[in-house]
């Protein structure tokens, strides 16, 4: 026989997981959360950071397509590898909601770039945005697309060194 007790912290458990649930189907949308330098972590045993400081379209597409084969070798294991976009300079407009308003206001941004992005993100990649460039270049951090493996970093330069120095590997494409 249940008790009173058990049936009440049987439905706290189930009202806790239904909006779990829920908390999953709908994201919230808050901008971008800051990071710092401390805040970074290796959580697997094979890390490996994709440094993005280019604004030339294709090598951006085929960072991607080397993230994806990346990830195709670990298979569907999420915790066997880390991988991490840092972007600063010119790699950041790939990461922006428009181009308007910015240094790449007369480019094109390429159609379906970030979907692919977020394909990869699936797997667990995230990316660290720099806050010098955006300071330096006069960006509203606003202006960065709203997603949950986005963050700021303080500097594009010393996150990529600070994920080195905790194990992370260095890829740059081109």
């Amino acid at each position: 026989m249940t008790s009173a007790r058990d049936e009440t912290s049987r439905r706290t458990m189930m009202a806790a997981a239904v909006a779990g649930l829920a908390g999953m189907a709908a994201p919230a949308l808050a901008a971008p959360r800051e990071l710092k330098l401390a805040d970074l972590r290796k959580e697997a045993d094979v890390a490996c950071v994709y440094h993005c400081d280019f604004g030339d379209p294709p090598r951006f597409v085929q960072m991607l397509t080397n993230i994806a084969n990346h990830y195709s070798a670990y298979g569907a294991d999420p915790f066997a590898l880390q991988l991490a976009i840092v972007a600063h300079g010119q790699g950041v407009k790939f990461f922006l909601e428009s181009l308007e308003e910015t240094t790449w206001r007369d480019e094109v941004m390429v159609p379906k770039i970030f979907e692919r992005v977020e394909d990869v993100a699936k797997n667990g990649l995230k990316v660290h945005l720099c806050e010098i460039t955006f300071s330096r270049l006069k960006l509203d951090k606003a202006k960065a697309r709203n997603a949950p493996f986005i963050s700021f970093v303080p500097s594009g330069v010393a996150t990529v060194a600070a994920l080195q120095s905790k194990g992370f590997a260095y890829m740059k494409i081109g």
